[in-house]
C-alpha cells in the first residue's frame, strides 16, 4: 500500500508548485561503470549529466526496414484500432499511439530484449529490468499533433506508483527526426530537479491524457526556470537511433505540419526494485497497457548474431 511507501515526489492535490531537488541517483551503476560494448564511461557521464543521449544509427537499415513494415501493420489493423491501447488524433482520427507493442507484436518484443537496448538499460539502473510502457508515437505528417512539456515520472509516480527515479526511456527512431516534423526536444539537465504540477488528478484521467495532457503538465514559470537553467536542445537523429532519456528529463515535441512522419517506437525499462506500488493519488491505477502491473517480466537480454 502507498501508505506503507514514502512519497519522495509528491505532486497535485495540496502539494505546493515548485521545482525540487531529485533525491534519487541518475546512474546507479558504481564506478567504475563498465557496459560492456554498447555505451562507453564518456556516454555514461554526458547521460548522468544531461539526463538523456544519442546513440547514432544503432540498428541496421534492414532492421530499420522490418520495424516500419511492423508499425504500419499495427496501424492498419483494423482490429487493434478498436482496442484501447490505440490512441488517435483528435481531430483527424490518425493513429497517434499504439501501447503495449512489446506484447501484441513478437517483433517488438525481441526488440525490447535486445542487448543493445536492455543491456545498457540494465547497466544503468544497477537492476534486473522489465517493460513499464511500450508504445508507438507515429506523429503522422501534416496534422500530427504536439505532445507538451512534461517529466515522464510525474504521471508514472502519481498515477502509476512508480515509487522512485528509478526508470528509462528509449526510443529507436523508425523513420529521420529531424528540426521540422516534431523532433523530440530535451531540457538537458532538468532531470536533476523535480516540477510539482497542480491540480487534483480527475477519474480515468488517461482517457483525456493520452490526447492531451493538463494534469501533470509543469506551470508556466517552472518551464520558463527551467529553460533558463538549462536551455533545449532537439534530438535529430537517423532511422535506427536510440534516444535513451532519464524518466524526469523536462521534454516534449511540437506537432509535425511536414508531409513528413516522425515515428519512434519507445521502451521503457524499470528496475525490478522499483516497481509500482498503489498509485500516489489515491485513485485506481492505470490499465495495464499504460504500466505493467500485473505482468511483469524481468527481461533477459538477448545479442543479435
Amino acid at each position: 500500500m502507498t501508505s506503507e511507501v514514502v512519497d519522495k515526489y509528491p505532486s497535485r492535490g495540496n502539494a505546493s508548485v515548485r521545482l525540487i531537488p531529485r533525491v534519487d541517483p541518475v546512474v546507479y551503476a558504481p564506478p567504475p561503470v563498465s557496459l560492456l560494448q554498447y555505451i562507453t564511461a564518456e556516454q555514461v557521464a554526458q547521460y548522468e549529466r544531461d539526463g538523456f543521449l544519442v546513440l547514432p544509427e544503432v540498428f541496421s537499415a534492414e532492421e530499420v526496414a522490418s520495424f516500419q513494415e511492423e508499425l504500419d501493420l499495427l496501424r492498419n489493423d483494423a482490429t487493434l484500432r478498436s482496442s484501447d491501447g490505440v490512441i488517435t488524433e483528435p481531430g483527424s482520427g490518425d493513429v497517434r499511439s499504439v501501447f503495449s507493442v512489446h506484447t501484441i507484436s513478437p517483433l517488438f518484443q525481441r526488440l525490447a530484449a535486445d542487448a543493445r537496448l536492455a543491456e545498457v538499460a540494465r547497466g544503468l539502473l544497477d537492476d534486473e529490468v522489465y517493460i513499464h510502457q511500450s508504445r508507438l508515437n507515429y506523429k503522422p505528417g501534416f496534422r500530427g499533433k504536439e505532445f507538451y512539456w512534461h517529466s515522464d515520472f510525474e504521471t508514472w509516480h502519481v498515477e502509476d506508483g512508480m515509487p522512485s527515479m528509478r526508470a528509462l526511456s528509449m526510443s529507436i527512431t523508425l523513420t529521420e527526426n529531424n528540426p521540422y516534423n516534431g523532433a523530440l526536444m530535451l531540457m538537458p539537465g532538468s532531470h536533476k530537479s523535480y516540477a510539482v504540477c497542480s491540480g487534483e488528478t480527475p477519474d480515468e484521467h488517461y482517457k483525456a491524457s493520452l490526447k492531451k495532457q493538463d494534469y501533470g503538465v509543469p506551470e508556466d514559470e517552472l518551464l520558463t526556470e527551467l529553460q533558463a537553467r538549462h536551455g533545449l536542445v532537439g534530438a535529430i537523429a537517423k532511422p535506427g537511433s536510440v534516444i535513451i532519456f532519464d524518466c524526469n528529463v523536462m521534454h516534449g515535441s511540437n506537432s509535425n505540419i511536414t508531409p513528413d512522419p516522425r515515428s519512434n517506437v519507445f521502451f521503457v525499462y524499470n528496475a525490478i526494485s522499483n516497481r509500482v506500488v498503489e498509485p500516489f493519488c489515491h485513485k485506481p491505477a492505470r490499465p495495464e497497457f499504460l504500466g505493467s502491473r500485473k505482468h511483469i517480466e524481468r527481461l533477459v537480454p538477448e545479442t543479435v548474431e
